[in-house]
């Protein structure tokens, strides 16, 4: 047997020793885990192996995720694992999932859901997949009924919406239940649309602009006997979120609204249905601004979410005539102005940060054995690299000026303090070296996103030479001594 092999048997042995009550619990657990979309490693081969176990020994345990699992299946490509009180036209946050299910169950329609998913249960536990599929659809069928009776009696009643808020627990709980029951309503429809739209888009242009445009229309014109007006612009709606997800490049999905319009002229565009693929791509840049914002509070990476807005900015205003004031002009200008506002001061005070990181201090204010805090040292390379990133993007970002002034800066301070530092290490004592080196270390890593990686082994090849030096000089002395 393969040691993979024997990892699998030892699971299963595991998990068969388990009381009935640890494995009911290690299930429930894994399963809202899955539901949440939590990414743990190897969830999947354990929920097989206890759903294997309780199969043979007919143990009956509560499916806490089945039921919800299936319920929600209509919804995956509508997730998106983001803050759930950012408005994103025809999404859910994956973390509002399970509060709803909760309501559902608990206050729009515990009777059905009780008895329904039981049934469903007891199908999977007997690997009925089509008794399953069944009671998933009477499952969908009740909820929309409910969700349309719970928002009429909301309405526009701001107290009412609270309420509703406070019942669902998400921060945009009307909204939510709105989409779930718009992609409820066209669930079929969706699905055999996802089917025909061409997967992995690398280049959106003309040929397949036109074939993804025609099943959408084709989606939309589908069933019209018992289509109502409202349904068919909900179609196209989440058959472009279909489509963002499909494409290297999700900006290129307002090509869709030039096709339709057969113009680049806002105007023209606005009085189409596929207007709203313009919505939509300025809200996935707000969204990815909002993405920026959490990054940049924590330190992390920010370069691909700046090439991403950048690139966005510049296909929006190449595609499209925005030159006459539009609502999608203002957006854009406030999306823009968002990421200057955010950015432009932090990339001001980087030189400055650095200089005071690599200033060489006289040895007498050295401690024997101090270093660079490692916190200020992360700190000073993420902001250079900030700087490096928005060199590139600078132009679509509002950021030009801020952004070249800072290169500049920079560019000058550590091409002339390198050799000075590396003429303090060069001639260190024991008590003040281990500062020195780690300054030369710090400005090494500062160096590499401003000059490169080549420029960067250089200089710590130059750094090696000069601590081999300050250690032998000691000894040099001696010798002549």
């Amino acid at each position: 047997m393969t040691s993979d092999g024997q990892s699998v048997e030892r699971l299963r042995e595991y998990l068969r020793e388990l009381k009935p009550e640890a494995r009911a619990m290690l299930i429930a657990e894994l399963e809202r885990a899955q539901l949440r979309g939590d990414d743990m490693t190897g969830s999947e081969l354990v929920l097989a192996e206890l759903r294997r176990t309780i199969r043979a020994e007919a143990q009956q345990v509560p499916r806490i995720g089945d039921a919800p699992r299936l319920f929600f299946k209509p919804f995956e490509p509508f997730l998106i694992d983001a803050p759930a009180d950012h408005p994103r036209i025809g999404r859910i946050a994956r973390a509002s999932l399970e509060p709803i299910w909760a309501w559902i169950g608990r206050d729009l329609m515990p009777a059905e859901v009780k008895a329904l998913s039981q049934d469903i249960n007891r199908a999977l536990l007997a690997d009925d997949r089509t008794r399953a599929d069944q009671l998933t659809r009477a499952l969908h069928e009740r909820a929309i009924m409910r969700m349309h009776e719970a928002l009429a009696l909301v309405g526009t009643d701001e107290k009412a919406q609270r309420r509703l808020a406070i019942q669902v627990g998400t921060p945009r709980a009307a909204e939510d239940i709105a989409i779930l029951l718009q992609i409820l309503e066209n669930r079929e429809v969706l699905a055999d649309l996802a089917r025909r739209l061409p997967n992995n888009v690398r280049v959106f242009e003309r040929d397949v602009v036109e074939q993804a445009k025609v099943h959408i229309d084709t989606a939309a014109a589908a069933g019209s006997a018992d289509l109502n007006a409202a349904r068919k612009p909900a179609i196209v709606r989440y058959g472009l979120v279909l489509l963002l997800g499909r494409l290297a490049a999700p900006w290129q999905l307002i090509r869709l609204a030039t096709r339709a319009a057969e113009s680049d002229v806002a105007a023209r565009i606005a009085e189409t249905p596929y207007a709203v693929a313009v919505t939509i791509v300025l809200g996935e840049m707000e969204g990815t601004v909002a993405g920026l914002r959490t990054a940049f509070k924590g330190g992390r990476p920010m370069a691909s979410m700046l090439k991403e807005l950048h690139d966005a900015a510049r296909g929006v205003r190449t595609e499209m005539d925005l030159s006459v004031e539009s609502s999608w002009s203002r957006q854009l200008t406030a999306i823009r102005s968002d990421v200057s506002n955010m950015l432009k001061a932090e990339i001001d005070a980087t030189p400055g940060r650095v200089r005071r990181l690599l200033r060489p201090p006289p040895a007498k204010e050295i401690g024997p054995g101090a270093t660079l805090d490692g916190i200020d040292v992360d700190d000073a390379e993420a902001r250079v690299e900030l700087v490096a990133a928005c060199r590139n993007y600078a132009s679509e970002l509002a950021l030009s000026e801020v952004t070249l002034r800072a290169h500049s800066e920079l560019t000058q301070y550590l091409e002339t303090s390198t050799k000075v530092l590396l003429d303090s290490l060069r001639h260190s004592r024991d008590a003040d070296r281990p500062f020195r080196q780690s300054q030369v270390e710090a400005a090494i890593r500062l160096c590499r996103p401003q000059f490169g990686t080549e420029y960067a082994d250089l200089l710590a090849k130059a750094a090696d030479i000069a601590v081999q030096a300050a250690v032998a000089a000691p000894e040099r002395k001696s010798a002549r001594a």
